[in-house]
């Protein structure tokens, strides 16, 4: 005898290959094209002391990274006890403005072209230098400016007296 399937079964059938063929055909127009992200290039900074060229551990360095004028954000990573601080994330062809900042140390800080797919940068750290001062040249003698907030010299209004009055004596 034969088995006959119901009718809600074939037509439950037919649908789901009509859905599974129209999403096929549908699904690859839908959402947005992958788009690769572009190669990136592997950084690696050495950060010394200048005078004896011992690596400074815990050292910030700040990663400002711009292509074509956009700026692509930025990232700070520390110095591990070498001195070195990689990182691999940096688009290819961009301009990386690298700053190193240590305590005792003068900030540096200096713009590089990545172009290549690996780059290696040395910095070596100095102790903060003589500030310029307003107040003394830099033979040490005396600058024209005084010393305290220069502001612009005013003419004083003129001082007009006011008129006397004479007391009332009092009873």
């Amino acid at each position: 005898m034969l088995s006959r399937r119901p009718i809600w079964f074939q037509s439950v059938l037919v649908l789901s290959i009509a859905l599974l063929a129209s999403s096929l055909a549908f699904g690859q127009y839908r959402g947005r094209k992958y788009k690769a992200p572009p190669p990136t290039s592997r950084i690696e900074v050495q950060v010394t002391k200048k005078f004896n060229g011992k690596p400074i551990p815990n050292a910030a360095v700040v990663f400002n990274p711009t292509k074509d004028g956009k700026d692509l954000g930025n990232l700070e990573v520390k110095t591990d006890p070498e001195g070195k601080a990689v990182v691999d994330i940096i688009p290819t062809g961009s301009t990386v403005r690298v700053q190193v900042i240590a305590n005792g140390y003068s900030t540096f800080g200096q713009d590089f072209l990545i172009d290549e797919a690996t780059k290696e940068i040395a910095i070596s750290m100095v102790r903060p230098q003589e500030q310029i001062s307003a107040y003394e040249d830099r033979t040490g003698k005396p600058s024209d400016r005084k010393p305290g907030v220069q502001e612009p010299i005013r003419p004083k209004p003129p001082v007009q007296n006011p008129p006397t009055s004479t007391p009332v004596p009092q009873q």
